[in-house]
């Protein structure tokens, strides 16, 4: 195991590399703001790195910061006051203010470091001569939110998430902001926060989990939920599955494989928002607690650099996030996540745009679900810089954008080694598979496109009746019971943003019927959304959605779907007379949320092919929180 202190730090280990470039504790580079304002242009012939219109502040006059309308002039004696009353100094008062926004919680294991990790990025915020002020927002956990109502609460947290780090820094009229976060919507949330304020933000994820030991075999949260499939089938004792869930989840940190998390861990390192490197270590490593630190230093820098996210977040980042995704066989959820960053910048970038990279992304990482590593040991060989690298080496990734350390992307992994002599991540020509591990589909049965994740499988079109279920609970009762056939596309519609309300995942039914041992002789067809544990004939996203009259609320049993991976196709054999004919006696169904926040969300959230979006975004905002 790597030393908890300093991460890998064997002979030939592939970090070395960033280890030894200078900048604090993690070894990392930042270009100062000294190096920014005096670079020379490039070499002729050469092509220029992209420097977008920034906005420098090399001496962090408060008079060009938010926090000005707090700390500055006579008018605001009340308002230091009450930064007196927490200890703070008039120096202290007089530096810039940076929000460590995170999401610990006891909720579940992926958010409990995030308490320590933050007391870091503190340390490295006052070091670089600011003052940082800590505050936490909500999460829900999907691993114990999984399976019942409480699910319907999790993508709803995205948002709410993004809308409470935003007001908070806008009323507490923050300079900067380090974000930290575990578990699944948390990521983007948090992302998505930092775009829409606009002020010089990094991001730092909180760490994977150690993997669990059972039996012999490294095992994952994943692994109980099929757990409780086996033992329905009675492969499994009561005891055999008490010894699982014992065992599965060893520590602090999000669920070991490329779910979700991980998914947007790696999102977060190739668009740019976190340090090269800081994905990567498990959550109880202290190595975390460097990286936290070296981020708190790098968004003082950013500050003085005037580089604020949408300078980091173009198109073509998004591009880079995407295939990324791909690459590592990610998430279908990164499917309506990107789109919803890209929003928050007044960028249009939806599933189908996502689609078409995962189509032309070769992919070349062999992890958890479809395949056989999980975080650690992607962590051991060198982390997300080794995909960056050959993505990179190979014309697959936009080289020349801009990142957290000042530096491009092509800058900040030009030291990076591949490692030899070791199966987790592959050279692009000896891909696992020449497309990307998540598919795009579009067809009859979703006109607005669909998403399934191929990774690790080996049959990519699937022929078969539908077996329809108006809830998860329905489809999941019925799973365990054995009521359903081999060969059929079990339906779960009335799960999507607005009919669930919520988009829920599945994991619980699709773990149950691997669990079962016929992850393979089924398919599973839904307007809600997928954990990234998922693994099989899952498709999601299926839009439009069934409330608000889609072909999948359409469907009877029986009714013969086609899942076509290899032609991106989700279709129904039957006649758009027929559907018209069901259409015109269709009728949206009650979900029994009548007020409350999932009332709220219902009436706001827009299509998942968009992104599940709740307000308009930057195209029609008037005016940039940075610049108030």
């Amino acid at each position: 195991m790597p030393d908890r202190l300093t991460g890998p730090a064997r002979p030939g280990d592939p970090l070395a590399c960033i280890h030894r470039r200078r900048y604090g504790a993690a070894g990392l580079k930042l270009v100062s703001a000294q190096e920014r304002f005096t670079m020379k242009k490039p070499a002729k012939g050469k092509k220029a790195a992209r420097t977008p219109a920034l906005h420098p502040n090399p001496t962090l006059d408060k008079s060009l910061m938010p926090s000005r309308y707090t700390t500055v002039g006579p008018e605001r004696a009340p308002h230091r006051s009450y930064l007196y009353a927490m200890g703070l100094n008039e120096k202290q008062i007089g530096q810039p203010l940076v929000g460590v926004a995170t999401c610990w919680n006891e909720a579940a294991p992926c958010n409990i470091a995030l308490n320590r990790q933050a007391q870091a990025v503190k340390v490295g915020v006052d070091r670089a001569g600011g003052t940082p002020r800590e505050f936490t927002t909500i999460t829900v956990t999907d691993g114990i939110a999984m399976g019942h109502q409480g699910m319907k609460s999790s993508l709803a947290s995205r948002d709410l998430i993004a809308d409470s780090v935003e007001l908070t820094m806008r009323g507490h009229c923050y300079d900067a902001m380090v974000t930290l976060a575990g578990c699944d919507k948390s990521l983007p949330g948090m992302m998505m926060s930092m775009l829409r304020l606009n002020v010089p933000s990094v991001f730092m994820y909180g760490g994977s989990i150690l993997p669990g030991k059972f039996r012999g075999k490294d095992v994952t949260a994943v692994d109980v939920f099929e757990g409780v499939g086996m033992h329905a089938a009675g492969k499994f004792t009561d005891a055999d599955l008490h010894e699982l869930e014992c065992v599965a989840c060893p520590s602090a940190g999000s669920c070991g494989g490329q779910f979700t998390a991980n998914t947007m861990a790696c999102v977060s390192e190739a668009i740019g928002l976190a340090l090269p490197g800081s994905a990567g270590s498990p959550a109880p490593y202290e190595s975390r607690d460097e990286y936290a630190t070296a981020s708190g230093e790098a968004v003082m820098n950013l500050l003085k650099l005037g580089i604020r996210p949408r300078d980091i977040c173009t198109r073509e980042a998004f591009e880079n996030a995407a295939t990324v995704v791909a690459a590592t066989g990610g998430s279908t959820n990164a499917g309506l996540h990107l789109p919803a960053m890209a929003h928050e910048c007044g960028i249009k970038f939806d599933l189908h745009d996502v689609a078409k990279i995962f189509k032309r992304t070769p992919y070349i990482a062999d992890l958890k679900p479809g395949g056989k590593y999980v975080a650690l040991d992607m962590y051991r060989i060198g982390g997300i810089p080794v995909v960056i690298r050959e993505l990179l080496d190979n014309g697959l990734l936009h080289g020349d954008c801009l990142t957290v350390t000042g530096r491009t992307l092509s800058e900040n992994h030009e030291d990076v080694v591949f490692p030899e002599n070791q199966d987790v991540v592959y050279r692009v020509q000896n891909c696992i598979t020449p497309t990307g591990g998540v598919v795009g589909l579009k067809g009859t049965l979703a006109p607005d496109g669909a998403i399934v994740k191929v990774a690790g499988m080996q049959r990519l079109v699937f022929r078969g009746p539908a077996r329809c279920f108006d809830s998860e609970e329905e489809a999941f009762e019925a799973v365990v019971k054995g009521r359903f056939k081999e060969g059929e596309v079990i339906v779960i519609r009335y799960e999507g943003p607005k009919g669930g309300p919520g988009m829920r995942e599945m994991l619980s039914t699709t773990a149950a019927l691997y669990g079962l041992g016929v992850g393979e002789k089924v398919a599973l067809i839904t307007d809600g959304r997928f954990s990234g544990g998922t693994r099989g004939f899952c498709v999601g996203h299926v839009g439009p959605e069934a409330q608000v009259g889609g072909p999948i609320g359409l469907l009877r049993n029986g009714d013969m779907i086609v899942i076509d991976a290899i032609k991106g196709r989700l279709d129904v054999e039957l006649s758009a007379k027929e559907l018209k004919h069901r259409a015109r006696k269709w009728k949206p169904r009650k979900n029994g949320y009548t007020s409350g926040a999932l009332w709220k969300y219902a009436q706001l959230v827009g299509p998942a092919v968009d992104g599940a979006l709740t307000h308009p975004g930057a195209k029609k905002e008037s005016h940039v929180f940075a610049d108030i």
